[in-house]
């Protein structure tokens, strides 16, 4: 169930697509995750998904390693707050507002200064 967007607030919307299938959606309020809980959401997601056992150890193996994989690195777009992780399934998450367009990447209130 997804919360209903009200005035003047933002969102994330996260989505799920199995190539060009949405599998997977919900929208929850800004406060509920910061950035840092997305990405870890979105790995995990990605990870339920569309990866073995193996494959799950080889993407938090030591980098470099012989082991290790690029399976669940998560990507920032530069331009929006929209971080993606996976290939096939993937995972999205995108801040939007209350009409549900993706917001540019600013600072949202009550966000500490860098």
């Amino acid at each position: 169930m997804s919360a209903k967007p009200s005035k003047n607030k933002c969102y994330w919307r996260i989505c799920g697509y199995d190539g060009l299938i949405q599998i997977f959606e919900r929208t929850v309020g800004l406060g509920q995750f910061n950035e840092n809980q997305i990405k870890q959401l979105l790995m995990t997601l990605a990870a339920k998904e569309g990866l073995k056992h193996d494959e799950i150890v080889g993407a938090y193996a030591k980098r470099g390693t012989r082991i290790a994989n690029d399976l669940l690195i998560v990507h920032k777009e530069f331009r929006y707050r929209t971080y993606w992780c996976g290939d096939d399934p993937h995972f999205v998450a995108s801040v939007v507002d209350e009409t549900g367009k993706i917001t540019p990447n600013r600072r949202l209130p009550g966000e500490p200064t860098t």
